[in-house]
């Protein structure tokens, strides 16, 4: 399964009332349409200042993992459901121990896409290995830097080498195995121009999509200058570059084309809190569900989700945009 070709489907569909009802019939005939985002250990390895995880307060507040015998329960409680399963939404998901068994899991409750998104410094050829042979689809690779003074300052305790080291296996794996990388960069304006070296720095061949995406306030981070309103000007002509660079590498680029796009109204956005699933050590899905002792239909039922989706049919966008705030960075793919 091409999981952008559905974010494409997505976005062209411009009618939420025709999303929902979609969500809807499908919730009905128990098929799938959740983004299950799975947190299998609240821990990470590294303190970037963008990342709540320099806020020390914070961080005291997350722990705990699941205990191996929990794993086949909660992929008997929800993984029927998934459309997509990513593995890693808030924390480091290489610090747990058993990663392959959560892809195992997946592919046996048939997944059609699993990923795992991490800031692969605790990976290696003889770890991404496994997880290929399990069936994974795609890493997708947090960066905050191009250069390796830029990377190892925003991305506290990372190594560079070891960065570059992984995305050497993800380019000798791709001749053995049909999966893809996606590389996440975040940008502000401190590391915004490193943008035009990029492809100084990585090989094409290595990675398959890259999402320029701005900084965003998530927390009481280290770095909170938020402001990238100088960029504006200057966001045009490079974004266009790094583009045309992407298509003639076959690689996919998810980025506006300008900053003032960020704030249109992203209407793919409206149906989001009603495919998201969050699963953590400390949470699952919504408030009340018992998914050791019930299902995911049980849940569904005692708190009147099918009737929920249902009135959604008709509820105006004004209305469903108080519950959902996104940012309109997903464009364009090549």
């Amino acid at each position: 399964m091409n999981i952008y070709k559905l974010l494409q489907l997505n976005r062209r569909i411009k009618s939420h009332r025709i999303k929902f009802l979609g969500l809807y019939i499908l919730h009905k005939l128990n098929k799938r349409y959740l983004a299950v985002n799975l947190d299998p250990v609240m821990a990470c390895n590294l303190r970037c200042k963008m990342c709540y995880f320099t806020d020390a307060d914070y961080v005291k507040t997350l722990k705990g993992q699941f205990k191996d015998e929990d794993l086949d329960q909660v992929a008997k409680a929800i993984f029927n459901r998934a459309l997509k399963l990513q593995i890693g939404c808030g924390t480091e998901p290489t610090l747990y121990k058993n990663l392959v068994k959560i892809v195992e899991l997946g592919k046996a409750y048939n997944v059609p896409y699993i990923s795992i998104t991490t800031n692969a410094n605790l990976l290696t050829k003889e770890n991404i290995e496994p997880l290929l042979k399990a069936g994974l689809n795609e890493f997708t690779i947090s960066l905050h830097g191009v250069t390796k003074e830029t990377y190892e300052s925003f991305m506290k305790k990372a190594s560079y080498e070891k960065f570059h080291n992984a995305f050497k296996a993800f380019a000798e794996l791709k001749q053995k195995y049909d999966f893809k990388v996606r590389i996440n960069y975040t940008f502000n304006k401190d590391n915004f121009y490193e943008l035009e070296q990029f492809f100084d720095h990585f090989d094409p061949a290595s990675f398959d999509i890259l999402q320029v995406r701005p900084i965003q306030k998530i927390g009481n981070t280290e770095y909170n200058d938020f402001d990238i309103s100088t960029l504006a000007e200057d966001y045009p002509s490079l974004i266009r570059s790094i583009r045309s660079t992407c298509k003639t590498n076959n690689i996919v680029l998810l980025a506006p084309n300008s900053l003032s796009e960020l704030t249109k109204d992203n209407q793919s956005s409206l149906i989001f809190d009603y495919t998201f699933c969050y699963v953590s050590p400390n949470k699952f899905w919504k408030d009340g569900f018992n998914w050791r002792e019930e299902s995911f239909n049980d849940f569904s039922k005692n708190i009147g989700w099918s009737q929920q989706l249902f009135a959604n049919i008709f509820k105006s966008k004004k209305e469903l945009k108080s519950l959902s705030n996104r940012l309109n960075y997903e464009i364009e793919f090549n």
